[in-house]
This record gives C-alpha cells, sequence and structure tokens, in this order.
C-alpha cells in the first residue's frame, strides 16, 4: 500500500505545481504588464501584483522541493509492534472517527485519497506527528482522544 501511496503523492504533488507554475506565470505577467501600471500615486494594481507574483514563485519552490524530496523518498516498512517513526502510515482512533496518517518529511496537510480511504500526511512541525512518535498500537493518547489502531 505504500509505494502506491508514495505515487499518488507524487502524482498530486507534479499536478499542483504544474497549476501552480502557471497561476504564478500568470501573476508574473500581469505584474510587468504595461498595462498595469500605476496610474496616480493611490493605484496599487502593479504592486499588489508584484506582492502575488513574489508570493505565487515563493510556493513553487516550496512546492518544487516538496515534490524532489517525494521523488527519491523511500518508506520504511514496519511491523505491527514496531514504534511509530518517520515515514510511518498510521492508523488511529481520533475521537471516535478512523483515520490515516503518513509520518512524512514534506506536504503536511496534504490529503490523498487511497483504497476508499483518505491518508493525511503529517510533518515534523505538526504536534500530533510529535505525539505519535515512539507510539505502538494499542496506545492511548488523552490529548487529543487517539488509540493507535496499526503501525504500517
Amino acid at each position: 500500500m505504500k509505494s502506491e501511496l508514495l505515487e499518488q503523492i507524487r502524482a498530486e504533488l507534479r499536478a499542483q505545481l504544474e497549476r501552480l507554475s502557471k497561476a504564478a506565470f500568470e501573476a508574473h505577467a500581469a505584474a510587468t504588464d504595461p498595462g498595469s501600471k500605476a496610474e496616480g500615486k493611490y493605484d496599487t494594481r502593479s504592486l499588489e501584483a508584484s506582492y502575488l507574483a513574489v508570493g505565487q514563485a515563493r510556493q513553487v519552490d516550496e512546492l518544487a522541493e516538496s515534490l524532489r524530496i517525494f521523488e527519491s523518498l523511500v518508506l520504511p516498512d514496519f511491523g505491527a509492534m514496531d514504534a511509530i517513526d518517520a515515514g510511518a502510515l498510521v492508523e488511529v482512533n481520533l475521537a471516535g472517527e478512523r483515520e490515516l496518517f503518513l509520518l512524512s518529511p514534506a506536504s503536511g496537510g496534504l490529503v490523498i485519497p487511497s483504497k476508499g480511504r483518505e491518508v493525511t500526511l503529517l510533518t515534523p512541525a505538526s504536534g500530533l506527528y510529535r505525539q505519535l512518535l515512539g507510539m505502538r498500537a494499542g496506545e492511548s493518547l488523552a490529548v487529543p482522544k487517539l488509540r493507535v489502531l496499526a503501525v504500517n
């Protein structure tokens, strides 16, 4: 399941990168278009377009870096009773709902549909990621109310 999941993540990141790159190119074109030149001292269209272009270019760079990471990423296999660590696919009962989380190095918050379920990517910046580290199947957390069901 993990190799299929990795391919789905890569495909989603490629698609996002393509969409965002196009939007960043269009924002750059709008920012540098002679028609967006300020017509008065209170006309900020050009400045706003420039800020948008810079922000989108930064997002493109971050997304490209995430894709680079996932292109070379190999997820380790975990036994049912192994401690949770980076690369683990973890099934939990979170406040009465079954959830799947992948402890990944990048793209936190990305949700990938997989085999009729959704897998949410968690990165080390996430508090939940840090709480899950070292836990094993059957262990629980009080806040958030969570029980680890399986580690893959």
